[in-house]
């Protein structure tokens, strides 16, 4: 076994991401830290995000804190500021997205349960405080991660990984994965 580098990491990426179509995009309501949304930023980025809404006091993600957590991936992503959270959702839902919440709410449902495809915006609220109100009134759903240890919540980067994976997945679940050496894919059983 050997790490992959250069052609053959292109092509394993290029493999699932030509596997899985659904969109993905996150709002993001009155984050505080900028080092937050530079690591949300760099996520997203991965995940194949299309699109950050920033609403409210969310940090830029040109900020140098978010600079410094998203090492220039923000270049993949569109990124639109709204004053408020309801423009930022009424835009979600013009550009064709379901809009999700991620919070520890009372008719929140488990993450894995709900439908996140194919077209899913991830709303995310600020540290200590979640998600508004406000914001919540809007969702279509809203969704947390069930967890198991002392801890009663992630840190909103990491929830955010979460949902990015779990919509992922349930990508895939519908699609299929790719098999070894399609569409370009290395062959990880070394049969190239």
């Amino acid at each position: 076994m050997k790490q992959l580098r250069g052609t053959d990491l292109k092509r394993l990426h290029r493999s699932w991401r030509r596997s899985n179509t659904f969109r993905l995009a996150m709002i993001l309501e009155n984050l505080q830290s900028p080092f937050n949304v530079g690591s949300i930023v760099r996520t997203a980025a991965a995940m194949g995000a299309e699109k950050l809404y920033l609403t409210g006091d969310t940090p830029s993600v040109r900020s140098s804190g978010a600079q410094k957590a998203a090492m220039g991936t923000d270049k993949y992503l569109k990124t639109q500021h709204f004053a408020t959270v309801a423009e930022a959702v009424a835009q979600a839902r013009a550009d064709g997205f379901k809009v999700v919440g991620l919070e520890l709410a009372d008719e929140a449902v488990p993450m894995f349960s709900a439908e996140l495809t194919p077209a899913v915006a991830f709303v995310l609220g600020h540290e200590d405080r979640g998600i508004t109100p406000d914001a919540l009134a809007l969702c279509d759903s809203v969704v947390f991660v069930p967890q198991l240890g002392r801890v009663g919540s992630l840190n909103v980067s990491a929830a955010a990984t979460v949902a990015c994976y779990e919509a992922r997945r349930q990508g895939y679940a519908i699609t299929g994965s790719p098999e070894p050496g399609d569409n370009g894919g290395p062959d990880l059983d070394g049969d190239e």
